[in-house]
């Protein structure tokens, strides 16, 4: 287990605007956010706060394809994510399947430890931006 890092001021501005983002953000976009606002955290110091925040299950991560690693604040409780593939926008859902997850590991004779679950597809603005794009197109 990793050692427990000291809760200091920047992690503290760190977990606060991880949590005020709507959805998966990179630590590159995280730190641009908080220099926007006046904090002059280092990338470096973003990036060890991320991993440690990782690493406690106080932040998700994904990596999506052909992208860096991306960070969401998250609850404590299990639960899998819906990401927007165009704006991130990301929505915690419930256990709802997990007596499927165990009834498969179950059939392929796999000891199931853990899983994780991620459906990507397009928020509901995001499809009507592409309609929109696409009557425009057409006309």
């Amino acid at each position: 287990m990793a050692p427990r890092r000291r809760n200091t001021q920047q992690r503290a501005l760190i977990e606060a605007e991880l949590a005020d983002c709507r959805g998966f953000v990179s630590a590159q976009e995280l730190h641009a956010r908080l220099r926007q606002g006046g904090n002059p955290v280092g990338l470096a110091t973003v990036y060890r706060n991320l991993n440690d925040l990782a690493e406690s299950g106080a932040a998700d991560t994904i990596q999506m394809s052909g992208a860096e690693q991306l960070y969401r604040s998250c609850s404590d409780e299990h639960h899998h994510h819906l990401v927007c593939v165009d704006c991130g926008t990301t929505i915690e859902i419930g256990p709802e399947h997990e007596e499927w997850v165990e009834s498969i590991a179950r059939r392929k004779r796999f000891t199931l430890i853990s899983h994780t679950i991620e459906i990507f597809g397009r928020c509901p603005d995001c499809r009507r931006k592409l309609r929109e794009q696409e009557l425009a197109a057409a006309n």
